[in-house]
């Protein structure tokens, strides 16, 4: 936990915070914090400055805050992504919004199986959970937008060709001959990745038609969870 993130319902005054349960037991297990401590602290969707603790008895700690900064920039990419593993999608998701994406896809394709949109890590409380906690790891405090696509043919068809209309649509997928452009930090882009195994032809097809260029990164062929950061990391 590099930054404590308070939501607005943690606030019983204007610049005071009570924490309870995770956060307090990781300042007092973990941290080792004592009365008097300064640590950063971020508000959820807002900024982030220091807290000073107050007080901590029985696992709760009180913090008098001064929030005056704004968050880390956003990085300019909207993630689509085709829907993995649910042990490897909790990884991907930690490290895209680390990373700082606000918008991810999670849509479906013909090689995702369809046990997939069954796992309880699709859930909007487990996603939020996973976003939490990217957010405390990259001192950040805004929240991403997780949509979920369920329906290939209606969301590459429908809403991607809009998407992609004034932005770079780059469709990360190996072995296509053509290696990744040199890119602007501050360019708006789009990002799809595609499954293990890589996108079908018909799929291929669908997502050049909606507007996207097929790059790779070479004759390696890596997986969903290293392919992700290896593409942000060139937004950075």
């Amino acid at each position: 936990m590099n930054i404590v993130i308070v939501e607005d319902v943690d606030f019983v005054g204007e610049r005071r915070v009570v924490l309870g349960g995770r956060r307090a037991a990781h300042i007092v297990n973990v941290l080792k914090a004592q009365v008097g401590d300064r640590l950063r602290v971020g508000r959820l969707n807002g900024d982030f400055g220091f807290g000073v603790i107050s007080e901590i008895a029985n696992l709760r700690v009180e913090l008098e805050v001064d929030l005056d900064r704004s968050p880390p920039p956003p990085l300019p990419v909207s993630l689509l992504l085709a829907l993995p593993r649910p042990k490897v999608l909790k990884r991907v998701l930690a490290a895209a919004v680390t990373m700082g994406v606000k918008e991810i896809f999670i849509f479906n394709s013909w090689r995702v199986e369809k046990s997939y949109w069954q796992s309880p890590w699709l859930g909007p409380e487990r996603l939020r959970e996973v976003s939490l906690l990217a957010l405390e790891q990259a001192c950040d405090t805004r929240l991403p937008e997780i949509f979920l696509k369920p329906r290939f043919r209606p969301f590459v068809e429908d809403e991607v060709p809009i998407m992609a209309r004034d932005r770079d649509a780059w469709l990360l997928h190996p072995q296509t001959g053509s290696g990744f452009p040199e890119i602007s930090s501050s360019a708006p882009s789009l990002i799809a990745v595609g499954p293990e195994g890589g996108f079908i032809p018909f799929e291929l097809e669908m997502l050049t038609a909606a507007g996207f260029a097929m790059v790779s990164f070479g004759p390696r062929t890596l997986r969903v969870e290293q392919a992700v950061p290896a593409i942000l990391g060139r937004f950075l």
